[in-house]
């Protein structure tokens, strides 16, 4: 029979995209209140991968990555979404925006083997997390390198992503080791 064995901490992050990149500043400090220190950002990314958004928050979107310090909980991922859901609406109630919805923040994590997103959304590469959240393994680690699924967001399987997973993943590892990143 197989034991049960310790759960390993994983790395926080958010997946922010906006119309403007002044956005993701406020979005940051906002969320920091909520998950602690950020410890790094990605690049601004242009975010025209599908148009799926462009309803609710126009065109031209920006996208933009931040990662908190501290580690967490895999199992708070589910309560970090509905959180997160929640933030997105009092941001939009905060400001004078033109859009119905000024900032959509994904959360996710990253573990040494694998990128994990929530989603509201079932679908047939989903699993069930609780509280109405799935998770879904958008990409893992195979070879020195973050690797797609057959059913991985496009943006996802691009250089700057997969290469700023690859980093977290570094750093999330370090951390675990307790050395400083």
């Amino acid at each position: 029979m197989a034991e049960v064995r310790e759960v390993k901490p994983v790395k926080l992050f958010i997946g922010m995209l906006a119309r403007d990149a002044r956005t993701f500043d406020a979005a940051v400090e906002y969320c920091a209140g909520e998950f602690g220190e950020e410890q790094n950002r990605s690049e601004v990314l242009a975010f025209d991968y599908t148009g799926y958004y462009t309803e609710e928050m126009g065109e031209d979107l920006l996208r933009q990555f931040v990662v908190f310090r501290p580690l967490i909980d895999p199992a708070e991922l589910p309560a970090i979404k509905l959180r997160t859901n929640d933030m997105e609406k009092e941001f939009a109630a905060s400001g004078d925006w033109d859009v119905q919805r000024p900032l959509n923040l994904d959360p996710g994590y990253v573990s040494s083997s694998v990128v994990v997103l929530a989603s509201a959304k079932n679908h047939t590469h989903r699993l069930y997390l609780g509280s109405g959240i799935y998770g879904e393994v958008t990409l893992y680690f195979h070879k020195g390198t973050f690797t797609a699924w057959p059913w991985t967001y496009p943006d996802y399987q691009t250089g700057p992503y997969v290469n700023f997973f690859n980093e977290m993943r570094s750093r999330a590892i370090q951390q675990l080791r307790n050395e400083p990143d």
